[in-house]
């Protein structure tokens, strides 16, 4: 194996692991599934690995993706046996579990409600934005619904954490595939529309554990594509593992984790591995 030192500086724990092994933990995302699948098969190479953690259990290992479901979902649809990821903890510092909050323009209040009461066992009320965010922080409400005119509707239902996530499924369904909407960090529609002046509306989500993650992977649901957001310590980019070495169905997983390693160790010997310790924006993905 490759020696892990106790400084910062440490290679990713990268592997192959079987396609199978991959658990989501959200829906992925028809619109960028082609797209991606595409150019993976034309670059002939997976640049970015996604990220895993283990999955509590007994019998074989099992991994909740964390961030790449559209990567996981484009290698089972194209039949590889294998994929490399990145295997995390999951754990605050290494991994650090936030939430998107969707920005929709496109939409008036009264057709968003409109298809809010539509949604059996949704529950939408109007409400001052200070107790809506109050509500949301003590989870007495599913998510609320921030309008230009400082007031939101707040969104109740469902009992155990199953109903509540189907309900959210549902309320994103009202607008996904529908509406254009963005995802952003701040929950405040004002500062929102300073990045994005059309946006009439801001869906605010709570702010989920790992181990309600975990439960909703290992039980088989998906919470709604775009909430959860993962932000990763040392993320792996730019592998670019051949596209032929996952779709080998003739050589063993093992001994392609260790072409892996010593591949891995060559980059670094070349130094061809640069770790980056600012945030950083990449102009070319």
């Amino acid at each position: 194996m490759i020696e892990r030192h106790a400084d910062e500086h440490r290679l990713p724990e990268l592997r192959f692991v079987p396609v199978e092994s991959l658990v989501p933990h959200e829906q992925h995302d028809p619109a960028r599934l082609e797209p991606l699948a595409r150019r993976i098969r034309e670059e002939g190479r997976l640049r970015n690995p996604p990220v895993v953690a283990p999955l509590p259990g007994g019998g074989a290992q099992r991994y909740v993706v964390l961030d790449g479901a559209n990567r996981a979902h484009a290698a089972q649809a194209a039949g590889l046996p294998h994929m490399v990821v990145q295997v995390v903890p999951y754990a605050d510092p290494p991994v650090r579990l936030s939430t998107w909050c969707h920005a929709l323009g496109d939409t008036s209040r009264d057709h968003f409600e409109h298809a809010l009461h539509a949604v059996p066992g949704l529950e939408c009320r109007r409400d001052v934005m200070l107790h809506a965010s109050a509500l949301l922080a003590r989870r007495e409400t599913l998510a609320y619904v921030a309008f230009a005119d400082g007031t939101a509707d707040t969104l109740h239902g469902g009992g155990d954490l199953r109903e509540r996530n189907a309900l959210l499924n549902a309320l994103v369904d009202t607008y996904r595939g529908s509406k254009r909407f963005f995802r952003v960090t701040s929950e405040s529609l004002e500062v929102a529309r300073e990045r994005h002046p059309e946006i009439e509306a801001l869906v605010v989500f709570p702010h989920f554990e790992p181990a309600e993650v975990m439960e909703i992977a290992a039980g088989g649901e998906r919470l709604p594509a775009g909430i959860t957001r993962h932000v990763i310590r040392w993320r792996a980019l730019r592998v670019d593992v051949p596209l032929d070495r996952l779709a080998d169905t003739v050589t063993s997983l093992s001994a392609k984790n260790r072409w892996l390693e010593e591949w891995l160790l060559e980059k670094l010997g070349a130094r061809r591995v640069r770790f980056y310790e600012e945030p950083t924006v990449l102009f070319d993905e």
